[in-house]
């Protein structure tokens, strides 16, 4: 009870009209922010913190977390409709969000994405509500052990549920290899570089999804059949309610890919990590998982509802201990120590207004986000009626301008047409994008936290089984590696039963 009367005190608050007028602000900004490849919420809460040294605490921290929220919200759009991420959690949504498009049902696609995005971050603010003493708690106990467990299981379940697992194994071995490039964070070893200095830093994760995935499918659209006529979108606000009747039968889905959320955002594993391993499940468990990839709603419902609940909940660790659970939320850490806020458990009680309003900032402005982006739905869907011949080159430009935006370098436009031809080539042969994608984002994370495990263990493997925390993680993560083995096995052992002990083999 003492936790619903502080939040009341917050709503009322956060329901002042200036703090009304910074979520419209801040949503406004954010979903610009989340459209154009390459800037992302964490940029772009950095661009804009200066603003905000001004004004209130409680004020400036409302309007910094909608640029966040408003910039989960848009990810989606150029994801589904331009097979181009706005944000690096939006990649798993291109799978099947892109294809929706193709088919001309952008709207239903965008509806979708946003509704599971509204229902993900609204479970992770209830978290956040009623249970910070105990999932700070938790998140404690998550070591270099732990998190190489989790990063594990990401990988594990795109092999256990690809269609070609050496496919899958061989893109994935790409992402680890372009990860590997740059400086060594472990040993400061240079690694790859050619003698390059530009490749000190690395190869960074936007260049090569903007590549992969904008430039490779231009050339794609190019190459069948030059089609340069427009594609058909319905574009009522008729079609928001229609989708929103088929989403009562994915409720499991949008349960199961919350919880994804809000134990890899509390733990914290990431909103890129959430979106594909929420992705994964949800093609492992579903009736229709032979048809992800082709255009199924469920498979742009489970990315998101992940991704945003990994986003908010990524909060909880920044409030109630002071560790940031993503790269936005650190941005925002470093904003509350400007404004004199140390956060930390000590913030939920000498600071209770500031924390509880924001809380209560989080509810509205999801509520506000949602009808934001929502009301510009046919906005977004009537882009598609362009012919291909207009939109094509406005895309290679946002693209390019994505690209130099990330670190100002002429070579990473280089590198993003580089990486568009290796794109259309993995197409062609029916190589998977999603591992590489994933493996070269959480490559060098994971390749940490395995030497760090290795080194508090001086080699040995046993820690990863050293408490059942780690344990079960780790099991479940060769379960699901093993898994079409297991099912090969399975199947073969069903035949030789049903055929019986006299039929020849």
């Amino acid at each position: 009870m003492n936790e619903l009367d502080a939040l009341f005190q917050g709503f009322a608050l956060a329901l002042s009209w200036y703090n009304i007028g910074m979520m419209a602000i801040g949503i406004v900004l954010g979903v610009v922010i989340g459209v154009l490849p390459g800037l992302g919420g964490p940029n772009g809460v950095a661009i804009l913190l200066p603003l905000t040294f001004t004004m209130a605490p409680t004020s400036a921290i409302i309007m910094l977390s909608c640029i966040y929220w408003g910039s989960l919200f848009a990810g989606a759009i150029t994801s589904v409709l331009f097979n181009i991420p706005g944000e690096t959690h939006s990649v798993a949504t291109t799978f099947d969000g892109y294809p929706l498009a193709q088919q001309g049902r952008a709207g239903e696609a965008l509806t979708a994405s946003f509704t599971g995005s509204f229902f993900g971050a609204l479970v992770a603010v209830l978290l956040i509500t009623f249970l910070a003493p105990l999932v700070a708690k938790f998140a404690l106990k998550f070591g270099p052990p732990e998190f190489f467990a989790v990063y594990l299981l990401t990988f594990c379940s795109f092999v256990g549920t690809g269609k070609d697992p050496f496919k899958t194994i061989i893109s994935m071995m790409l992402g680890f290899g372009l990860a590997a490039v740059g400086m060594d964070t472990v040993s400061g070893e240079l690694r790859m570089t050619f003698g390059w200095s530009e490749l000190l830093r690395g190869i960074d994760f936007l260049i090569v999804v903007i590549g992969l995935f904008g430039i490779g499918e231009i050339l794609i659209s190019m190459e069948e059949g030059l089609a340069f006529e427009g594609k058909s979108a319905k574009i009522n606000m008729k079609v928001v309610l229609e989708t929103w009747k088929q989403l009562p039968k994915y409720w499991l889905t949008l349960i199961r890919s919350a919880a994804i959320g809000c134990w890899m955002g509390i733990t914290p594993g990431g909103a890129t990590a959430a979106s594909f391993m929420g992705y994964g499940i949800a093609k492992r468990f579903s009736k229709n998982g032979d048809k992800f990839g082709t255009g199924q709603l469920e498979g742009v419902i489970a990315p998101e509802t992940a991704a945003h609940a990994s986003g908010t909940a990524a909060l909880l660790p920044m409030l109630a201990l002071g560790i940031p659970g993503s790269a936005t939320a650190a941005v925002l850490l470093g904003g509350l120590m400007v404004w004199g806020l140390q956060p930390g458990p000590l913030l939920f009680v000498e600071q209770k207004d500031f924390v509880w309003g924001l809380i209560a900032s989080m509810y509205l402005s999801n509520i506000a986000g949602l009808i934001i982006v929502l009301s510009t739905v046919p906005l977004f869907a009537a882009i598609l009626r362009i012919p291909f011949a207009i939109i094509a080159p406005v895309i290679i430009v946002v693209c390019a301008i994505g690209a130099y935006s990330v670190h100002s370098a002429m070579l990473d436009i280089w590198f993003m047409l580089l990486f568009g031809i290796v794109g259309y080539v993995l197409k062609k042969l029916d190589y998977p994008l999603a591992p590489l994608v994933l493996s070269l984002v959480l490559g060098d994370r994971a390749e940490a936290a395995f030497r760090q495990t290795m080194m508090g263990s001086k080699g040995g493997l046993g820690v990863f089984w050293s408490n059942s925390l780690v344990g079960s993680i780790t099991t479940l993560a060769l379960l699901m590696l093993f898994w079409p083995m297991l099912a090969f096995a399975w199947t073969k052992l069903r035949q030789m039963l049903r055929a019986g002990p006299g039929t020849a083999a």
